[in-house]
């Protein structure tokens, strides 16, 4: 009965183990067979190339870019970036004047507009909507029917800011055409404009700035709830705004939330384009607003990005755009891939020696491990865009080494039960829950050296941290799922569980039996014992003796120097004779 729980666990463990690498195995194919992933993981600029963009600054008025602008413009860019799921970038600024993107692989066209965008991010109000493109002539309307102000506008909402010119140059505006050009008007912000939304296809007439685009201090995109707090399975945006924008967007909703048609929209808009322009429902006093609608994730993720990273201090164009080899190429991840190999040789050497037939367990895991870290790879590469660089391989190569080192830990604590004369089974329960703690206490080590490497470093370096910590948590799941529970079944087996001498579990190697047992008998092994023993064996001997009280040493010098004295006492009697 004591024997039947384990066994069950460690097959339970084992099925766990498998049904992870199923269903990885079944994502990795259906996107393969789809075309949106590879067999192999994306490499980083260093490996394989990218694409390298000068960007040439504009600045309003015409003035050159300070030090501090450029300095600013790169880490929001960076922030850009890495916002897309492009890892591995490099962005830098050159003489003091360009900023210079370099990236793997080819850029999408989402990734050129944040890159290029100035983000000069404003909320405005809605006054007027109508078709994405140019009112026909014989539909406008006629000089006397177009709107006059009857008073000084009183806020963004109304009406009497649209006058007759600003009225005409709406109905001839082509949202396909202006679009397409990519204007650089500025517009005030004191004064009212014309706006596209492309995505819903509309252009309306958008009143003075309400609230900058600097007044938001965070968005992310989730799941929409309603008002009990349930999920509605659409996808939503999510956007915090800083003191001064909690006062300002609380006034704002509280006169749309009252208003009808579009005037009830809020239009945020970057860059002189209209990115969305939502309904206001409700009054939103605590400055946390949500952004609902027809969102996919993709889109929701896009949105919440630029309004994250929506305050370029100037404006940027793609003065050049050229493509870049491998910078260390296909020969230097060659020689990255055979010295992986080659420790994993010698750790495998290392644990036969060590371990005899119990080393094979530690590189079964290793495999397991690396197979598991290759789709960890693989998968985030295809729905992160993660790439591997350089540096991540040589944090996978130091990975091995702390792999080897839990199973070793565990090794150790199962021979250390076993020296103090317990059978296999109880040794490898007992010192699982004595391993165990030092496996999980070392890994969390790991990891977080790993996470604050990776948060304070910048560029290649954190390759290096991700890896690490990546496979410090396959780590542990091989240690859980899999090493463990083998060494459960194997406990059960005549080979391990009665330690053959080519088990790494032999007792009479381990020192087990205690030099004196008592009885006047002294411990004496086996012939094959003998043989095996060496150096290391007589170790373990000698640390059993140490082991023994002062009584049992006496006995045991007791009990060997007897037949010296029976013999003597025979010879002397023999002479008398």
């Amino acid at each position: 009965m004591s024997s039947t729980g384990p066994i069950k666990q460690a097959r339970k463990s084992l099925l766990w183990l498998g049904v992870i690498f199923l269903i990885s195995a079944a994502i990795l194919i259906t996107g393969v067979l789809s075309g949106k992933a590879a067999l192999a993981p994306k490499l980083a600029l260093d490996l394989e190339g990218g694409t390298q963009m000068i960007l040439a600054p504009r600045v309003a008025g015409g003035d050159a870019a300070t030090q501090e602008q450029l300095d600013q413009a790169v880490e929001i860019i960076r922030q850009r970036v890495d916002g897309t799921g492009v890892s591995e970038a490099e962005i830098t600024t050159q003489s003091g004047r360009n900023v210079v993107v370099s990236m793997p692989g080819i850029p999408d066209t989402r990734t050129r507009e944040l890159i290029q965008a100035s983000a000069n991010m404003e909320f405005r109000a809605v006054i007027l909507a109508g078709s994405f493109t140019a009112v026909p002539e014989d539909q406008r309307l006629a000089k006397a029917d177009l709107p006059k102000p009857t008073a000084k506008p009183e806020n963004g909402s109304d009406v009497n800011w649209v006058d007759a010119a600003l009225y005409q140059k709406f109905e001839k505006f082509d949202c396909p055409t202006e679009l397409g050009q990519r204007s650089d008007e500025e517009h005030e912000a004191d004064e009212p404009m014309i706006s596209c939304d492309p995505d819903v296809g509309q252009k309306y007439i958008l009143g003075p700035v309400e609230v900058p685009g600097a007044d938001i201090s965070d968005s992310s995109f989730s799941m929409a709830r309603g008002q009990q707090g349930a999920v509605t399975g659409q996808w939503a945006v999510n956007l915090e705004f800083n003191a001064d924008g909690t006062k300002k967007f609380a006034e704002v909703t509280q006169r749309l939330t009252a208003l009808e048609g579009a005037q009830n929209q809020f239009a945020i808009v970057l860059d002189g384009t209209v990115i969305s322009a939502p309904r206001s429902n409700a009054v939103i006093p605590d400055g946390k607003a949500q952004i609902t609608g027809n969102f996919t994730e993709e889109s929701s993720k896009a949105l919440a990005d630029q309004l994250k990273f929506g305050a370029l201090p100037i404006s940027f164009e793609i003065q050049s755009e050229q493509q870049i080899s491998a910078t260390l190429g296909s020969d230097q991840l060659r020689s990255g891939l055979i010295a992986g190999i080659i420790g994993l040789i010698l750790v495998a050497i290392y644990s036969i020696f060590q371990y005899r037939l119990l080393g094979v367990v530690t590189i079964v895991s290793l495999l397991v491990s690396g197979v598991l870290t290759y789709l960890a790879l693989v998968l985030l590469g295809w729905s992160m865009n993660y790439r591997l660089s350089l540096a991540g391989v040589a944090g996978l190569i130091v990975a091995i080494g702390l792999i080897a080192d839990s199973f070793i830990v565990y090794f150790e604590r199962i021979r250390d039960e076993l020296r103090d004369g317990r059978p296999l089974p109880s040794a490898v329960e007992i010192g699982w829950k004595r391993a165990k703690r030092t496996i999980l206490a070392s890994k969390a080590v790991n990891i977080l050296a790993a996470v604050v490497l990776y948060i304070v470093a910048v560029g290649n370096v954190r390759g290096f941290a991700f890896t690490l910590g990546l496979t410090a948590v396959v780590d542990i799941i091989v240690v859980f799922l899999l090493t463990h529970p083998i060494l459960q079944l194997l406990g059960k087996t005549k080979f391990f569980g009665e330690g053959h001498r080519f088990s790494g579990l032999d007792p009479s190697l381990l020192g087990v039996v205690p030099l004196y047992r008592g009885a006047g008998k002294v411990r004496s092994f086996s012939p094959e014992a003998e043989g095996a023993r060496g150096k290391k064996n007589a170790k373990a001997a000698s640390e059993a003796t140490r082991r023994q009280t002062i009584a049992e040493r006496r006995k045991a010098a007791t009990s060997v120097s007897a037949p010296t004295t029976q013999d003597d006492s025979a010879d002397k009697d023999s002479t008398n004779g």
